[in-house]
């Protein structure tokens, strides 16, 4: 299993633009990419700062979104966004959520 966190830095007063697009439009395309498990949204306390993770059986499969997918996200959300998204792939080492299992042996 593996993960891609995106973090973004949110324009002024666009936090629940940026949930509302997240949920309408980047869910149903990220639903649409093989391999694709699930996302995890975080919002900032500030509501300036937001981190999306999302999960990957395969990192082929997250590679191939980040190749073809993403740019798509990423110029829909282009009017909540401010500056260039941070983005880092990770192996699932250790979760407690149902249906994302660890890939690294301990």
């Amino acid at each position: 299993m593996f993960a891609r966190s995106v973090s973004i830095h949110l324009k002024a007063n666009s936090s629940a633009a940026f949930t509302q697009q997240i949920e309408n439009e980047t869910l149903p395309t990220l639903r649409k990419q093989e391999g694709f498990q699930g996302v995890l949204t975080l919002l900032g306390l500030s509501g300036t700062d937001a981190i999306a993770i999302s999960f990957w059986n395969k990192k082929e499969n997250a590679d191939a979104y980040a190749r073809t997918g993403y740019a798509e996200v990423l110029r829909n959300l282009n009017k909540v966004v401010e500056g260039t998204p941070q983005v880092h792939t990770y192996e699932v080492a250790i979760s407690t959520f149902q249906k994302i299992a660890a890939t690294v042996a301990v």
